[in-house]
C-alpha cells in the first residue's frame, strides 16, 4: 500500500513537473516570412536553426513552426532571389519571429562545388541532368493542355515607372507641379528607390480551355487603365506594346517570349546542351520532397535564363516554384535587370498549376546607373478547376470577347480582385487624370508629340509631317511643302487633310485633298476603321519605289545612288472605303482613276504607223478590292502609321483590281491579283527569320507601266522589302513570284568569340529571289503599238524583263552596332551587265530592338 501511494504521488505530481521542465526547455518559433519591399509572404521558404539540420518551410502564405529541445540561438531563413537572414532566438522559449527578406537579383554563376578541384561540368551520370530529363519528359502531363477542361479567374495588373530617379532629378524646376506623381519604394527593390509611375492597368478576365477539340475562350470582365490625351498617346496601342513585352510565361514551353525575344526554356528539350544544372538541395520535410534544381547558361551571353527551380519528387515531376533571371552579360539590349517569379498550386489531382507571376524588368541606356524604366507584371490565377464540362455554347463567336460593362466595374469590384502586393499602385489613375490638367505638362507633350510624331497640334487642326516640309529630287529640284489634317476635336464624324508643295525646278504646284467620313463615329485613326473616303491628288512618285513606315518626300531620302532622274507625275481620283474587324480581318474597296505622265529622263513612247510616238500620259479607271487577315496582330497607332509589334502570327494579304476601259477616261482592260503572305518564324537559340512570299499576275494586255515596277531602292539605307542593288525601274513583269528572307542570329556565333561578345553584335543575312516574266502580248518587241521599254541618256536600255533567270540578292551584315545601327554588305548576284547597276553595295538600317 506504501508503495502503490508513492507511485501515485510520483506520477501526480513529480512527473507533470519533469515534462513541465521538459517543455519550458522546448524552443518553440512561429511567425510569418515577408518580402522586405513588398510585404508579400514568401512561401516555401526555408527556415532552420544555424548550423543544424533541423528545419522547416514557410507554407503558402509565408507562415512556419519549428522547434528544438537543443539550446540553438540562430535561426537562418534562406529563399532564392533573397539574400539569407539570420535572427537571433532565445533558447528554452516560445516566440514569434515574423522575418522579412531583402531581394537579391543574385547571380548565379557562382554555385559551389564542395571539392577542392572543381570538376569538369558534363551531363553523362549527371544526376541533376538526369532529372531535369524526368521533368522534360513529364512536361505535357504537367500543363493545362492535359486537362480535358480548364477554367480560372486571372487577375493581372501592369505599372510601368521612369525608375531610379535621383532627389536631384526630383528636384528639378520642370517637376516643381509634378511632386505628387514620385513614389518612392524599398531601395533594394529593382527600379530603385524613388520612381515616377506613368501607365497603369488592370484586368479581370474568365478563361475556359478545352482539350479535344481544342479550345480557348476569354471574357474580359474588367478592364480599367490610365487614359492619356490621344492627341498624344495611343493607350490602347501602349496596352498591345506593354502585352508583348511582358507576355505570359509558360516555363513548360519550349521558348519564352520576353521583351521582343526568345529565351531557350530550362526544360525544354534541348535545355542540358546549352543549360547548366546543380541539385542545390533537397527538402525532405515538405509534402511530396522536393529538390532544388538550379540552373545557368553555358554561354552567359546567349538568351537564356539563370535562376531556380523546385521539383516534386511524387513521381510528377513537376515545378512547384521558379525563379528566373538573366546573366548581367546577356545580349540584351537596355535591360538592366529581369526578374520573374512563378509559384504553383496544387491540383486536386496532385499535379500543379501556376497560381501566381510576378515579372519586372528594368531598363536603361546605362547598365548600372542614371534613370530608366521599370515595368512589373503580376497575374493570378484563382478559383482554378479541372475536368468540369463546359457547354459548346460557352465557345460560340471569338475566342476574346469583352463584356459590355468592363470599362465600367465600380471601385468595389477592383477592390476585390485585388490582393495586398498591388493596393499600393492605384493612386497612378488619379495621379495621371490630374497631371493632364496641368498646362505645363500639355506643352511639353505637345512639343514631344511634334518631335517624335511631326504633327503641330492647334485643337482642331494639326500641322506635319514636319520632315516633309523640305526635300530635293533631280526633277522637281528644291521642294517645299506645307499641309495638315483635322483632329476629333473639329468632328468625330467628318475629317479632312490638305497639303501644297512646290518644286522650284520644274516650277509645278502639287496638292492634295481629302474628306474622310467616320461610319462607327470613332476617329479614323483608332483602330477598327470603318469610313469612307473621297480624295484628289497631284504630285510626284517615283515608279517602282515602295517605302515602308517613311513617306516619300522624307528628307533623309533625298540622297540617293545613281541616275534617279525618272518620275511620275500622277493625278488620282480616289474614292475608298475601309472596314476592319475585331478578329483583325479587314477588306477596303477602291475606285479610282489614274492619270500618270512622265516626267525627267522617263518618256512614252510607241510606234504608230511605222513613226515614232510621243504618249504624254495614260490613264486608267479602276476598282480595286483590298483583302486583308492578321490573326493576333498587335500595333501602336501612331500619327501616319501603324507601327506592328511584331509577333510569331501570319499576315495574308490578297488585291484584286479590275482596269475599265471607256469609263472616266480609262484607256485599258486588265485583270490585276497580287497575293502575299509574311511571316516571323522564331527558331529559338540560332534567331529568327521574316519571310515574305509573293506573287502576282496580270490579265489582259497592258503597256509596262501599267505592269508590276518591282520595288528598288536607290537610297543608302537598307529596306527590308526592296531590292537594294535594283535600280528604279529596272524590272517589270505581267506575273511574278518572289521570296524574301531575313535572318537574325542574334548573337549565336559572336557570343561564342571571346572579346567580340562584349560587344553584344548580332549577325543578320538576307536573301532575296524574284521570279517573272511577262507574256508575248504585252511585250513591245511584239507589238510596237505597246509603250517602249524606258531607255537611259545614252540611249542604252534600262528596263528588263526577267526572263528565264530570277534575280537574286544577298546580304550578310552586322546589326546592334552602338545598339541601334545595322551595317550590311549587299551582294546582286545577276544581272550585272545592265547600266549602272554594282555588284556590291553597303547599305545601313537605324533599328531600335532590345
Amino acid at each position: 500500500m506504501k508503495n502503490q501511494l508513492k507511485k501515485i504521488y510520483f506520477l501526480v505530481f513529480v512527473l507533470p513537473l519533469f515534462a513541465l521542465q521538459s517543455y519550458a526547455q522546448q524552443t518553440l518559433i512561429s511567425g510569418v516570412v515577408t518580402d522586405a519591399a513588398d510585404k508579400d509572404p514568401v512561401p516555401y521558404a526555408t527556415v532552420l536553426f544555424k548550423g543544424t539540420d533541423i528545419k522547416t518551410r514557410t507554407d503558402a502564405d509565408g507562415k512556419y513552426t519549428i522547434s528544438t529541445s537543443e539550446k540553438y540561438d540562430q535561426l537562418q531563413v534562406s529563399y532564392v532571389g533573397y539574400k539569407t537572414s539570420y535572427v537571433a532566438v532565445e533558447p528554452g522559449k516560445s516566440q514569434i519571429l515574423n522575418i522579412r527578406l531583402q531581394s537579391e537579383a543574385q547571380s548565379l554563376t557562382e554555385v559551389t562545388i564542395t571539392s577542392n578541384k572543381r570538376p569538369a561540368y558534363r551531363n553523362k551520370n549527371n544526376p541533376a541532368v538526369e532529372l531535369i530529363r524526368k521533368v522534360i519528359e513529364n512536361r505535357a502531363k504537367n500543363q493545362n493542355k492535359n486537362y480535358d477542361q480548364v477554367e480560372y479567374q486571372q487577375y493581372e495588373q501592369m505599372v510601368f515607372s521612369l525608375s531610379n530617379l535621383s532627389d536631384k532629378f526630383k528636384n528639378k524646376r520642370i517637376f516643381k507641379n509634378y511632386q505628387f506623381l514620385f513614389e518612392e519604394q524599398d531601395s533594394t527593390k529593382i527600379g530603385g528607390k524613388l520612381t515616377l509611375p506613368v501607365y497603369m492597368e488592370e484586368k479581370v478576365s474568365q478563361n475556359y480551355l478545352q482539350k479535344s477539340p481544342e479550345k480557348k475562350k476569354t471574357i474580359l470582365t474588367g478592364d480599367k487603365h490610365v487614359n492619356y490625351d490621344s492627341k498624344f498617346i495611343d493607350t490602347k496601342g501602349l496596352s498591345k506594346y506593354f502585352e508583348r513585352m511582358y507576355a505570359d510565361i509558360n516555363i513548360y514551353e519550349s521558348n519564352i517570349s520576353l521583351v521582343s525575344n526568345q529565351f531557350l526554356s530550362p526544360i525544354a528539350d534541348a535545355s542540358p546542351t546549352f543549360y547548366k544544372f546543380f541539385i542545390t538541395d533537397t527538402i525532405k520535410d515538405h509534402q511530396p520532397n522536393l529538390i532544388e534544381l538550379s540552373f545557368i547558361p553555358r554561354n552567359n551571353t546567349d538568351l537564356l535564363f539563370e535562376g531556380k527551380m523546385y521539383i516534386t519528387m511524387d513521381g510528377n515531376y513537376a515545378v512547384q516554384d521558379a525563379y528566373l533571371t538573366v546573366n548581367k552579360n546577356v545580349n540584351l539590349n537596355f535591360v538592366r535587370a529581369l526578374e520573374a517569379k512563378l509559384d504553383f498550386e496544387k491540383n486536386p489531382d496532385g499535379r500543379y498549376h501556376l497560381s501566381k507571376t510576378n515579372l519586372v524588368i528594368d531598363f536603361g541606356i546605362s547598365k548600372n546607373k542614371g534613370g530608366g524604366f521599370t515595368g512589373q507584371r503580376t497575374v493570378s490565377i484563382r478559383d482554378y478547376k479541372i475536368n468540369q464540362p463546359q457547354a459548346d455554347t460557352l465557345f460560340a463567336g471569338p475566342s476574346m470577347v469583352i463584356a459590355p460593362k468592363a470599362e465600367e466595374q465600380s471601385d468595389l469590384f477592383w477592390s476585390v480582385q485585388r490582393d495586398s502586393s498591388v493596393l499600393a499602385n492605384t493612386n497612378i489613375y488619379k495621379n495621371i487624370d490630374t497631371l493632364q490638367t496641368i498646362p505645363s505638362f500639355k506643352r511639353t507633350a505637345d512639343l514631344v508629340t511634334l518631335l517624335f510624331a511631326g504633327y503641330k497640334n492647334f485643337g482642331p487642326f494639326e500641322v506635319g509631317p514636319v520632315n516633309t516640309f523640305y526635300s530635293f529630287n533631280n526633277v522637281e529640284g528644291f521642294r517645299l511643302r506645307l499641309g495638315g489634317r483635322t483632329t476629333p476635336e473639329l468632328s468625330k464624324r467628318y475629317y479632312f487633310e490638305t497639303y501644297g508643295a512646290y518644286g522650284f525646278k520644274d516650277e509645278k504646284w502639287k496638292y492634295f485633298f481629302s474628306g474622310t467620313y467616320s461610319l462607327n463615329n470613332k476617329s479614323i485613326y483608332a483602330f477598327p476603321q470603318n469610313y469612307i473616303r473621297g480624295s484628289f491628288q497631284r504630285d510626284t512618285k517615283i515608279p517602282g519605289q515602295d517605302l515602308q513606315f517613311v513617306q516619300e518626300d522624307n528628307f533623309l531620302l533625298s540622297f540617293k545612288r545613281g541616275q534617279n532622274n525618272t518620275l511620275l507625275y500622277n493625278d488620282f481620283y480616289k474614292i475608298n472605303y475601309v472596314k476592319e474587324f475585331e478578329n483583325h480581318f479587314s477588306y477596303e474597296v477602291i475606285a479610282r482613276k489614274w492619270t500618270q505622265s512622265p516626267a525627267g529622263s522617263l518618256y512614252y513612247r510607241n510606234t504608230v504607223n511605222n513613226a515614232l510616238n510621243t504618249v504624254d500620259q495614260i490613264t486608267t479607271s479602276e476598282l480595286s478590292l483590298n483583302l486583308r487577315y492578321a490573326p493576333n496582330e498587335k500595333f501602336y497607332q501612331g500619327k501616319i502609321y501603324r507601327v506592328p509589334i511584331i509577333d510569331k502570327y501570319p499576315i495574308y494579304t490578297l488585291r484584286y483590281t479590275a482596269g475599265i476601259k471607256g469609263v472616266l477616261g480609262g484607256e485599258y482592260d486588265f485583270h490585276s491579283l497580287v497575293g502575299r503572305f509574311d511571316k516571323r518564324f522564331y527558331l529559338s537559340q540560332l534567331g529568327y527569320s521574316d519571310v515574305t512570299l509573293e506573287g502576282g499576275n496580270i490579265f489582259g494586255k497592258v503597256p509596262f507601266p501599267l505592269m508590276s515596277i518591282h520595288r528598288a531602292n536607290q537610297t543608302y539605307s537598307y529596306q527590308l522589302d526592296s531590292y537594294n542593288l535594283m535600280n528604279f525601274l529596272e524590272f517589270v513583269s505581267d506575273h511574278y513570284a518572289s521570296v524574301n528572307i531575313d535572318h537574325s542570329f542574334n548573337g549565336f556565333f559572336f557570343n561564342k568569340i571571346p572579346l567580340i561578345k562584349k560587344l553584344k553584335l548580332r549577325e543578320t543575312m538576307s536573301f532575296k529571289a524574284l521570279y517573272g516574266g511577262i507574256r508575248s502580248e504585252n511585250d513591245p518587241a511584239n507589238d510596237p503599238s505597246l509603250l517602249a521599254f524606258p531607255s537611259n541618256s545614252a540611249g542604252v536600255a534600262s528596263t528588263y524583263t526577267l526572263e528565264k533567270t530570277p534575280y537574286i540578292e544577298g546580304s550578310v551584315g552586322i546589326s546592334n552596332i552602338f545598339k541601334v545601327l545595322r551595317v550590311d554588305l549587299v551582294k546582286r548576284f545577276n544581272y550585272l551587265d545592265h547600266p549602272e547597276v554594282s555588284e556590291y553595295g553597303i547599305r545601313a538600317r537605324v533599328k531600335f530592338d532590345f
